[in-house]
């Protein structure tokens, strides 16, 4: 549990089934929404609903809630991943977040912290090693904001279709 500035509980758990996809993708556009303007073409900032349930698959996908369980931040944790653009999503013991996202009238009150320390819990208890991300080189307060929570840059990668260079950023994980 967390509080917020006003003192709202919150609460971290999975996404289940009674959860609104189309609730969580209107969070994701939301979130990603000064990315985009700022000419970034992440997947998230018009994904559908049916993009947001595909990339949840293969994870475990995390929310944070409030007292009426509205919606307010999410990420999606997985083990790493086939992908050949980036061989850091393949090495063994990594596990992965994406689809990070908290709602912009939240931003500060430290929900994207209580997220990131969920992935990380996760990750050790599913025997990883590492816990890796990665997010655009222009979005500089992002970077900044990871180095601050440990996650050191690592590398690069060009996803196909992405108009920018991604940085690689990982964690050591403490058993």
């Amino acid at each position: 549990m967390l509080r917020y500035k006003r003192f709202t509980m919150l609460h971290i758990r999975l996404f289940q089934a009674s959860d609104s996809l189309t609730e969580l993708t209107a969070l994701l556009h939301r979130a990603y929404a000064r990315l985009g303007q700022m000419g970034l073409n992440y997947t998230a900032v018009d994904q559908s609903a049916e993009v947001t349930a595909q990339r949840m698959r293969g994870g475990r996908c995390f929310v944070v809630v409030d007292a009426s369980d509205k919606l307010l931040g999410t990420l999606v944790v997985q083990p790493t991943y086939a992908a050949n653009e980036c061989e850091y999503f393949t090495r063994s013991g990594v596990a992965a977040v994406h689809q990070f996202a908290v709602d912009p009238a939240r931003q500060g009150a430290g929900i994207g912290r209580m997220l990131l320390q969920q992935a990380e819990q996760w990750a050790r208890e599913s025997g990883h090693t590492e816990l890796a991300m990665d997010t655009a080189e222009q979005a500089s307060h992002l970077i900044a904001l990871y180095a601050g929570l440990g996650y050191s840059q690592v590398g690069w990668v060009q996803w196909p279709g992405k108009l920018y260079r991604s940085v690689v950023l990982s964690k050591r994980l403490a058993g």
